[in-house]
């Protein structure tokens, strides 16, 4: 097993730029800046209820996961060609290139298009054009995941993936997302089992804001390979010794933890306390736009706070990106490679 060489704290901010990253859990929709939100309106045609981009900036004081989502769908109404898709999606992967990010999985949701009456090829072909010329143009692999709305009922998530199902080409996995209280994880055990039938990577988000209870079903009944979020598994150990055991990573995103209240601020966030556990946690920005930061501002706020992280927690942080991604495992390696390149080089 590789170990990292030793890098002195002061040296930490350059390195966490600098490494390749794999983002695991980013929302393509909450990566809509409110320039952005505006030009696609004046271009549409659309009347937004704010007065210009600073009032809208205005209106991210989130008290939890809901009072976010109002705003999300609110901004996720400016898009509705293909063209819009493709300019968002493009716009998020050359920040990510920037960020040194190799390779994302991004999440998208249609239900909240497809009700508006965008269709599902629109969304799809937008989104996937812009990874194909990303992948030219910057060097930077994506892959899509394709989101069930929680709050929605399953019968609706059937209907998404029968509509979805001429562009299987185009998407590699399924998940779950949008307001996770009171709406636990079996409630999709159908629609999940379908998409396990179909050959697609399962994934959901559990343990934000819900229970361990949460997560436990999201691995037995929905047979998911990743856990999004996952920060409350500490408070079980049982949950803790099985995630460790078997791999399951965690897509963790600080900011958006501390910007939804889920920790008070960064210096109580337990991705430390994760990693310690032996769980195989990654660091991702989840809907940057309205959380204050990209995935390199997650890894340096939240190093910054938690005095604790280490270098080599860095490594393992990247590390596990790179592992839990659905990518080739060649590829795995060859990211890998360049991460212990990078380490070196900052030594």
């Amino acid at each position: 097993m590789y170990t990292p060489p030793p890098i002195a704290r002061e040296r930490l901010p350059a390195l966490l730029a600098a490494m390749p990253k794999a983002e695991l859990h980013i929302h393509i929709e909450g990566s809509l800046e409110p320039e952005m939100i505006f030009a696609l309106a004046q271009r549409n045609g659309l009347t937004l209820p704010y007065a210009d981009v600073e009032a809208l900036r205005r209106a991210y004081a989130f008290s939890d996961l809901q009072s976010f989502l109002d705003i999300y769908y609110a901004g996720a109404s400016v898009l509705l060609h293909e063209q819009d898709f493709y300019d968002m999606a493009r716009a998020y992967l050359a920040r990510a290139a920037m960020d040194n990010v190799a390779h994302a999985e991004i999440f998208f949701d249609p239900q909240t298009h497809t009700a508006r009456g965008v269709s599902m090829e629109t969304v799809i072909n937008g989104l996937h054009r812009a990874c194909q010329d990303a992948q030219a143009e910057l060097g930077i692999s994506s892959s899509l995941i394709l989101c069930f709305l929680r709050h929605l009922s399953e019968e609706d998530a059937f209907a998404t993936l029968e509509h979805a199902q001429p562009f299987l080409g185009r998407f590699i996995g399924v998940g779950l997302d949008s307001s996770e209280v009171g709406h636990p994880p079996e409630k999709f055990a159908r629609v999940f089992a379908r998409c396990r039938e179909l050959g697609l990577h399962l994934v959901a988000h559990a343990g934000e804001e819900g229970p361990p209870e949460y997560i436990w079903s999201a691995l037995d009944v929905l047979k998911v390979e990743r856990i999004d979020h996952g920060v409350q598994a500490l408070r079980d150990a049982a949950l803790v010794r099985r995630l460790a055991s078997e791999r399951i990573a965690l897509t963790v995103c600080p900011l958006s933890n501390l910007k939804l209240c889920v920790f008070p601020d960064l210096a109580q966030h337990n991705l430390k306390r994760l990693l310690d556990a032996g769980l195989a946690a990654t660091v991702n920005s989840d809907d940057p736009a309205y959380f204050g930061g990209y995935i390199n501002q997650n890894f340096a706020q939240v190093f910054a706070a938690v005095p604790e992280l280490t270098a080599r927690d860095a490594w393992q942080l990247a590390h596990n990106s790179f592992a839990a991604s659905f990518a080739p495992e060649a590829r795995k390696r060859a990211w890998q490679d360049r991460l212990a390149e990078t380490f070196a080089a900052h030594a």
